[in-house]
């Protein structure tokens, strides 16, 4: 009598120990996988912040394919212009949705300042025209100050001071990348292109997490 109750007992604890392997084999909910405390974001978030990621690094990509046709006399100089002055339009579109249609024009101008100052850089570079090179260089610096402005001015949750270091981080990347490709240091180039894709995508991130913590009902 004994043993049968021992080993009725033992079969109950087998049972319930081959129940709970089975348990655990079996794939887990999304619910269960993500793990406590993890924020979540809406699919208009992910997209926003996508979107901006993509404008701003075709913005050092279109930027370097111009610097390199003014550098080495490609008849494709034009056409490289004409595509990189369409990014600042898509960039400033970008933000009508959240500022309005005037916003959006005013940081297209200002973006395309920053393009037209930077080829006149580049050109003054090339040719040697110091005097050309210092007022250009002086032209651009203060644009990249005036789109900081605007930003931080337009959101609270950007911090001018912060805003103008990652506009000056951008421009002092780009003035370097110029300089190595005019002076054929290539492989120097293409590290330079690095470091510009690599701060933009920081720089454009915090554009959109300013901009979805000022319009959270837009996301």
């Amino acid at each position: 009598m004994k043993k049968n109750y021992f080993y009725a007992v033992l079969g109950i604890f087998v049972g319930l120990f081959l129940g709970w392997l089975v348990f655990q084999s079996l794939p887990q909910t999304k619910a269960q996988m993500v793990p406590q405390n993890t924020k979540t974001i809406s699919t208009k978030e992910l997209n926003f912040r996508q979107d901006m990621r993509k404008l701003w690094e075709e913005h050092v990509a279109w930027t370097r394919m111009y610097i390199e046709s003014i550098a080495f006399d490609n008849p494709n100089a034009d056409s490289n212009l004409s595509r990189l002055l369409k990014n600042q339009d898509d960039i400033g579109s970008a933000i009508k949705p959240y500022y309005g249609d005037d916003a959006g024009n005013k940081l297209t101008g200002l973006l395309k300042e920053h393009i037209n100052t930077a080829a006149a850089l580049v050109s003054a570079a090339k040719s040697n025209d110091q005097t050309a090179l210092t007022t250009a260089n002086d032209r651009w610096y203060k644009n990249a100050n005036d789109i900081a402005d605007f930003l931080s001015n337009a959101n609270p949750n950007i911090q001018n001071s912060q805003m103008r270091t990652e506009m000056k981080n951008h421009l002092d990347i780009l003035k370097q990348e110029s300089t190595d490709i005019l002076n054929g240091n290539y492989d120097a180039g293409v590290t330079d292109y690095d470091n510009a894709h690599n701060q933009i995508l920081k720089m454009s991130d915090m554009i959109s997490t300013a901009i979805i913590k000022q319009f959270p009902n837009k996301f």
